[in-house]
């Protein structure tokens, strides 16, 4: 198994204020609009973007949120692996809101069609956006795309990326990983 960085860490903090003031020109002071980190690794980029946003952008207050998607999924009772759920906290409304799902690899859509299907237990949110920082373009069995992303990868099928989050992971950086 041989691993390529994609993203260093200064690359990845360049990528972040990107998109966090993409997500400004959008929706300036956020007052109706949601950020939901899809869960488990969406969250780290949810949490960062959300502190980005507050501290060095000063917007005041943004609803943030985490959305399990373990039980929606169409592949749930496909493999033997037992699954577990991550916890979903959504403490506002997002009826009539816009929502903006936030994951760290968009790679064939299907965990973006399952936080569609997810989401609609919280309501009916009047629009949603999708935030991602990785793109792999080629890879996609739905028709999903970005509105925001931070890279985009053209990564062939036995190749996965690996994206390292320090909270979790001890580093910031996006690896291409080969068998």
């Amino acid at each position: 198994m041989s691993q390529r960085v994609l993203l260093f860490a200064k690359e990845i903090h360049i990528i972040l204020h990107r998109l966090a003031c993409q997500l400004l020109e959008n929706h300036l002071d956020f007052s109706n609009t949601v950020l939901i980190g899809i869960q488990p690794r969406g969250i780290y980029l949810a949490n960062r973007l959300t502190k980005l946003l507050k501290e060095d952008y000063k917007v005041k207050e943004v609803n943030l949120g985490s959305l399990d998607i373990t039980f929606y999924r169409d592949d749930f009772r496909r493999g033997d692996k037992i699954l577990e759920a991550d916890i979903t906290k959504i403490d506002f409304l997002v009826e009539k809101k816009k929502v903006v799902f936030i994951d760290d690899v968009l790679y064939t859509g299907r965990s973006i069609r399952a936080a569609l299907t997810a989401i609609q237990s919280f309501g009916r949110p009047e629009e949603i956006e999708l935030l991602t920082l990785i793109d792999r373009r080629f890879s996609r069995h739905l028709p999903i795309q970005p509105n925001y992303r931070g890279r985009q990868v053209d990564a062939i099928n036995d190749e996965k990326v690996k994206v390292m989050w320090k909270e979790n992971d001890g580093e910031d950086a996006v690896y291409l990983v080969s068998n």
